[in-house]
């Protein structure tokens, strides 16, 4: 699949993920899945998130990852290894690789993620872009400048469930225009992924891998 043409003035997107290997990704579908089929669910959904990025209009394309690319990474994305710390230190230290221009992050969480959904960021006249999670936390977070990003993001205590009130909090008292994307369901448990299936693109492996998997579901 070929990437999207790139236009000046476009953003730079980030993808934050871990290595879907069985037993450290996902492991809060365990039951009722097993950490194999978890790892298979994690490796569908990062890989619709990344071509969904592919076609999103981007200046770059940078996957920031703990651990080793494999066969499910498209071409068209740098590969940047994160950070040590916790998940705000690695989400800062992302933003710091940067160039100047607008940057986005996104996990590899919500599978039902579409290129119109990143289209506008970096295009649309804010200085920060804000996705919430239905969990509390959020599946997007951008800063026009990314080198505002690290008194932004560091130091918000993650995941929990008032993440994401802290960090809109935090672009807001830092004076940034915010402009506000839809809230999206993260995939956490099974009932997670059962509710982000109707919401998924035509075409998706995330619910193709679900479907095949229906009937281990106890």
């Amino acid at each position: 699949m070929s990437p999207a043409p790139e236009a000046a003035g476009t953003a730079t997107v980030l993808v934050i993920a871990k290595e879907p290997v069985p037993g450290r990704v996902k492991t809060r579908l365990t039951p009722p899945f097993t950490p194999q089929e978890a790892a298979a669910l994690a490796e569908a959904a990062l890989t619709d998130t990344l071509h969904a990025v592919l076609r999103a209009p981007a200046g770059r394309r940078v996957l920031v990852l703990d651990g080793t690319p494999g066969p499910w990474l498209p071409p068209g994305f740098e590969v940047l290894p994160q950070a040590s710390g916790g998940l705000d230190e690695r989400i800062a230290a992302a933003f710091d690789r940067c160039d100047s221009g607008p940057a986005l992050l996104i996990g590899m969480d919500t599978p039902h993620v579409t290129p119109d959904l990143l289209a506008g960021v970096g295009r649309d006249g804010h200085d920060a872009w804000f996705g919430p999670a239905a969990d509390g936390g959020f599946w997007a977070l951008g800063f026009a400048d990314p080198a505002r990003a690290g008194a932004c993001v560091r130091g918000v205590p993650m995941s929990t469930g008032h993440t994401g009130t802290v960090q809109r909090r935090r672009l807001a008292e830092a004076g940034l225009t915010i402009g506000d994307l839809p809230t999206l369901r993260d995939v956490d448990t099974a009932a997670d992924a059962a509710a982000v299936v109707a919401s998924c693109p035509r075409g998706s492996r995330f619910a193709a891998t679900l479907a095949s998997l229906a009937e281990t579901v106890r």
